[in-house]
């Protein structure tokens, strides 16, 4: 499994929601939780979604951005921020880009059916641009509160 804890985060360059370009140089100054997630209107995203933005002001309140990245394309992205009233950057990876240098697109495995994949995981990413924690195989229940904590810690 690919390690980049202590490693300069790999560069991407996606369209948000509103098809402006978002790339992460753009983001240095600024600590990053960068998230990705299967499908947007799925029930484990949804919430994980959501949690993100019920702690997005604690968030914001650190200097940390928070961004979620998945394949679906900036139209669905919009709809899902709409509907949930999300208040962060959502990343359109149609071509699973990012996924790839994140080491998040996966062979995964589902009533006995395998298919590539996200695997559902966040990164921490410090002001430096550097990894400085990273959660693979995330399971929703506490997990921002969990990133949260790890935030708090860089300040």
């Amino acid at each position: 499994m690919l390690d980049l804890t202590g490693k300069q985060a790999p560069f991407f360059a996606l369209p948000d929601q509103e098809g402006r370009t978002v790339d992460l140089t753009s983001l240095k100054g600024k600590n990053v939780v960068l998230y990705f997630y299967p499908k947007d209107m799925t029930p484990g995203c949804t919430t994980e979604a959501c949690d993100f933005r019920d702690q997005n002001s604690m968030f914001a309140d650190y200097d940390t951005v928070v961004i979620g990245v998945s394949p679906d394309p900036v139209s669905r992205h919009q709809k899902f921020i709409q509907k949930h009233e999300l208040p962060f950057i959502l990343l359109a990876d149609e071509k699973q880009e990012a996924a790839e240098e994140y080491g998040v697109w996966t062979l995964k495995k589902n009533f006995g059916k395998e298919y590539m994949g996200i695997e559902r995981s966040t990164f921490l990413i410090n002001k430096e641009g550097i990894i400085v924690k990273e959660w693979r195989k995330v399971r929703v229940k506490g997990h921002v509160d969990d990133v949260l904590a790890a935030v708090k810690e860089l300040n």
